[in-house]
């Protein structure tokens, strides 16, 4: 495994650079930019087809910089310099512990200092050179495209908030143990907590900037299933414990063809160090499960992709709002539920049955998704006759 960036880079070139950045983080980010390119093309292409309109706003232009912008320009850019500096000075601290330096309150002060008054002094001249008359108010129009980016911030915000909050609820005895511990962790996320919270919101978002919300639900359904395929390829190369259950069968003869590897993996230097110790192996990622699981990180990607493929053929077909993003949930919702039958996952008591939180949830999002499909359907034919 590769829990960060550089091991992947050091491995294929031989190198011993040492990178903050981990490879899941990596891939997080690399989901996120497909996203919101797919959300983009998408957004412009509904645009043109008129489903979507393009809104005036009036703003203010030669406007100057008043005493707040100053002053959150002045804060924002010392905690930048407080903790870029800072980094620079104690590298190897950022570089093996990047998180923990983030979340700490190590920082350099002189460093924040400069850059807080040189970004602010920035930002008051820029404001005077740009100044060329009395402040008055302009018409801009917004197209659909230019709500990509406050789209995806909408997501992401929301989207964490959701996924820590439905990981609390999965995991109640190991928040309460240690809250703040737990509050300030970047681990300990839940895609259908961080899917549902980030749904409303985007809709709330999108519906105040006149966009009906089956277009956008249409237009983020090949987006978010292509992200999430992408996310699960970090988690499978950082080893970070969203795998399957242990796996000692044999491989199957139809599955010759395939390496060992994508049958039963062990998970070697899984960046939360469970396991046993790897022989010979120094460093701080020397672990490997004691009994090889089914790495189900894999499937994921697999059937995100394939999943992807069908939507986006799907997408110019499909003339009813709310179809393909109908379509999306069930592939979802069945998607999920398959897998959790193989996935180390909490188990709690529903209806006298042992399951998981997302065993319950994928199957309402499937529930849901057919409805939707249906309902629209029958709309759409009682709309034409």
């Amino acid at each position: 495994m590769y829990p960060k960036l550089s091991d992947i880079i050091n491995d294929l070139f031989g190198t011993n650079i040492n990178l903050p950045v981990q490879s899941y983080g990596f891939f997080l980010a690399m989901a996120f930019l497909v996203a919101a390119l797919i959300l983009y093309k998408e957004l412009d292409r509904k645009e043109k087809e008129g489903l979507i309109n393009p809104l005036s706003k009036r703003i203010w232009k030669d406007k100057p910089v008043s005493a707040i912008e100053l002053l959150i320009s002045f804060a924002v850019a010392f905690i930048i310099g407080f903790k870029v500096v800072e980094a620079f000075l104690d590298y190897s601290f950022f570089a093996n512990k990047p998180q923990e330096f983030l979340l700490s309150g190590k920082g350099n002060v002189w460093g924040g200092v400069v850059s807080a008054l040189a970004y602010a002094f920035y930002v008051y001249y820029s404001s005077k050179l740009k100044k060329s008359s009395e402040p008055h108010e302009i018409e801009i129009t917004v197209h659909a495209r230019d709500h990509t980016w406050p789209i995806v911030f909408v997501a992401v915000v929301f989207g964490i908030i959701g996924a820590k909050l439905f990981h609390w609820f999965e995991n109640w005895d190991a928040f309460m143990a240690d809250p703040m511990g737990s509050l300030l962790s970047f681990a300990g996320l839940t895609f259908y907590g961080g899917l549902i919270v980030a749904a409303f919101a985007v809709v709330a978002y999108t519906s105040k900037n006149g966009i009906y919300w089956r277009h956008i639900a249409d237009i983020v359904a090949p987006a978010l299933i292509i992200a999430y395929g992408i996310g699960r390829i970090g988690c499978q190369t950082a080893g970070d414990g969203d795998w399957g259950i242990t796996n000692n069968m044999p491989k199957p003869q139809w599955l010759s063809f395939l390496p060992d590897w994508l049958w039963a993996f062990d998970y070697p230097h899984n960046i939360i160090n469970e396991g046993v110790p790897i022989p010979g192996c120094i460093g701080q990622h020397c672990m490997q499960l004691a009994m090889p699981v089914f790495p189900t990180p894999l499937y994921e990607t697999a059937m995100a992709l394939i999943i992807f493929l069908i939507l986006w053929s799907l997408r110019k077909r499909l003339r009813v709002p709310g179809m393909l993003f109908s379509i999306y949930l069930m592939f979802n919702g069945l998607e999920r539920f398959l897998i959790e039958k193989i996935r180390v996952n909490n188990l709690f008591g529903f209806m006298g049955m042992k399951v998981t939180q997302a065993e319950v949830i994928s199957t309402l999002i499937f529930i849901t998704g057919l409805v939707f499909f249906v309902v629209f359907a029958l709309n759409d034919k009682k709309a034409k006759s």
